[in-house]
């Protein structure tokens, strides 16, 4: 159904915030487990030649999932399901989600066996700079983790199933199934073929990953039931919403292949910097900069998605801009402090968590300017996790798909000027990802503006300017918290230093989020009258 602006509004919507503090709450739990794991990884196996084989075999099905699950098949189906349900077609979802998933199955499990043939060429492609050696163990842990991609698509097929019918817990803890599956299946594994922890042990940590993969598919099975979804194999791939949801994934596929291209330009450049490391201290660095773009960007994604389609299939053009412009909002208020907050204590956040075992001092360094780097482009991520979904539910399908493009020359440019030209090596890497982020942001922002007329500019302009003045507060308490710290944190024993960090970053917030809401933050104000309401029912 295009997307028609002069239709009558309904009335209006809003943006389920409560929902979105749900999906937060849940990919923080998520986001923790994850990092445990990784913290687990980096003292067992360290940040070089095996763990950068594991980076690059892992990254192989999980760009796949970028592509196929939580990229163009989620963010298809999501709108076409969703405007199937806003209709009160209710039958006709089901059976659309019998068929996607019955194509969804065939088609996945065809590209898992073409991969695991394929992985030599993969990893030729994604990691040319290796040495042999490094090389012939990343083929074998891809060929092992290909399978990921069908388990992990199935999976984000479930969830967004889930989302369209306002399910939002159950589907966003599913990926801490994952997390729990790889920790404890992966590393008993690793332990039984190799107590040392050696290359061996990467062979029961990619199994892992599989066993982490079907739990997530498998712990959303109990709410599928219960919205009254029942799976039956149904081969009817003409429907006319089976080729909707295959206009809407071309474009995206598209535009995710670009996003792709530059994250194998970024290992390629990675590969060819001298010595064993770059890889996973970027890798290590990005994974961190997950946590809150999961807790906010993803968390207020996922609750707007569903909301636009609905509002695009019943042309309702005030509320469609309302829920965009306040996701966005909401968005910066909480990525903005997170920013500065990583940018400014990144060195010890990251000898806090991952500094032991094989992880050593120079490590940590290297990781957190890699960090401080990545953190430019958190609010733009979490922002585009806003909008490009949004240009799919109102037919712009094209408009993600040619920023995206534009974008592969930006960051080929930018790569090979910060890392070689101007000497920053892998922080070059962190810092051209960051800069394109916010290219792209930009980008869609002006042109989501143009298709929808507005998008509440002037509220947008006036609450940054706010959030930099609270931010200007934030980053002096962390500026002198970094030096406070650093006077005595080789002497300080883990729980010191854990109490210290925490302190700092407590204080930051408090001043950050008490200088918002005395500027009259709108964003700010709802949440804090959100939490008096929930304090009176309590």
């Amino acid at each position: 159904m295009p997307f028609n602006l002069n239709l009558v509004s309904l009335p209006r919507r809003e943006l389920n915030t409560r929902a979105a503090g749900v999906v937060g709450l849940a990919v923080l739990c998520s986001r923790l487990l994850g990092l445990a794991r990784e913290l687990i990884l980096a003292r067992l196996f360290g940040a070089g030649l095996a763990m950068d084989a594991f980076k690059v075999a892992f990254r192989i099905p999980n760009l796949l999932r970028d592509l196929f699950a939580e990229g163009a098949l989620s963010t298809a189906f999501v709108t076409v399901f969703s405007k199937k349900t806003a209709t009160g077609d209710d039958a006709s979802a089901w059976a659309l989600a019998n068929k996607v998933a019955t194509l969804a199955t065939i088609v996945l499990s065809v590209l898992v066996l073409c991969g695991i043939l394929l992985a030599p060429a993969l990893v030729g492609t994604l990691a040319g700079g290796f040495a042999p050696e490094k090389a012939a163990l990343t083929v074998l842990l891809t060929q092992i983790m290909f399978p990921f991609i069908l388990l992990v698509s199935l999976a984000a097929l479930a969830m967004g199933l889930l989302n369209s019918k306002d399910v939002f817990g159950a589907p966003a803890m599913a990926s801490s199934f994952f997390n729990i599956g790889s920790i404890v299946g992966g590393v008993g594994l690793a332990w039984w073929l190799d107590p040392t922890f050696g290359s061996k042990a990467l062979i029961g940590l990619s199994l892992g990953t599989l066993i982490g993969g079907c739990g997530q598919l498998v712990a959303q099975f109990p709410a599928l039931y219960k919205v009254g979804y029942r799976f039956r194999p149904d081969f009817g791939w003409s429907d006319e919403g089976v080729r909707h949801v295959l206009r809407l994934m071309l474009p995206a596929v598209i535009a995710a292949c670009a996003v792709q291209v530059n994250v194998m330009v970024n290992s390629e450049f990675a590969s060819h910097i001298p010595g064993d490391g770059p890889v996973s201290w970027l890798d290590y660095a990005f994974r961190l900069m997950q946590l809150p773009l999961g807790l906010f960007g993803v968390a207020i994604g996922t609750v707007t998605l569903p909301l636009v389609a609905r509002h695009a299939a019943t042309g309702d053009r005030d509320a469609l801009r309302s829920t965009i412009a306040r996701g966005l909002r909401l968005g910066l208020l909480l990525t903005v402090p997170s920013t500065l907050g990583l940018v400014f204590l990144a060195d010890p956040i990251i000898s806090l968590i991952y500094e032991s075992g094989k992880f050593d001092a120079v490590a940590t360094h290297q990781t957190a300017a890699a960090l401080q780097f990545y953190a430019v482009g958190l609010a733009a991520y979490s922002g585009i996790k806003v909008l490009a979904p949004a240009f799919y539910a109102i037919d712009r399908r094209t408009t993600p798909m040619l920023v995206s493009f534009g974008a592969i020359g930006v960051n080929l440019v930018l790569n090979w000027l910060f890392t070689f030209k101007l000497g920053l090596g892998h922080r070059g890497l962190a810092l051209s990802t960051g800069c394109v982020a916010i290219g792209n942001f930009l980008a869609l922002y002006a042109l989501m503006r143009a298709a929808t007329g507005s998008l509440e500019t002037g509220k947008m302009v006036v609450g940054s300017l706010k959030l930099l003045l609270a931010g200007a507060g934030l980053a002096g308490v962390c500026a002198w918290g970094a030096r406070w710290m650093a006077s005595d944190w080789a002497d300080a024993g883990k729980m010191l230093r854990a109490a210290e960090l925490g302190g700092v970053i407590a204080l930051g917030g408090c001043v950050f989020f008490a200088v918002a809401y005395l500027l009259k933050v709108e964003e700010m104000e709802d949440l804090a009258g959100a939490l008096r309401r929930r304090l009176k029912r309590a």
